[in-house]
């Protein structure tokens, strides 16, 4: 089965559409980066490293320094697809990805959104 077309596309070609959702509704870049560094474990430095390789998705995940482990608790519909129901293991980081920056664009507290307890 071919790989989805998403894996191979680099997070730097996503990543201004990020920006500009949250900034849009009034949120920053640095906070679009917090998730990002929430989510992955990247420093800035590195997530920006990252941006400039032109990592592809795929990659990006794989080589993720420490992905959080409450990342579980996000729950939800992105794309029409529940994201605690998705099977690939990519897949769902990457939708887990696009369902906290839609929580950012919504106005969520950023406490909410990296699940702080």
């Amino acid at each position: 089965m071919a790989k989805h077309r998403i894996y191979t596309m680099s997070v730097a070609s996503v990543y201004p559409h990020y920006i500009t959702k949250a900034e849009r509704k009034g949120r920053t870049k640095s906070e679009v980066d917090e998730i990002i560094r929430w989510l992955t474990g990247y420093s800035q430095e590195e997530l920006e490293t990252q941006l400039e390789k032109q990592t592809d998705f795929e990659t990006f995940f794989a080589e993720a320094p420490k992905l959080s482990p409450s990342r579980s608790l996000i729950k939800g519909v992105i794309c029409g697809i529940r994201v605690e129901d998705i099977e690939e293991p990519i897949m769902q980081e990457i939708r887990y990805m696009d369902k906290l920056i839609d929580e950012l664009a919504k106005g969520k507290k950023m406490e909410k959104i990296l699940r702080t307890p």
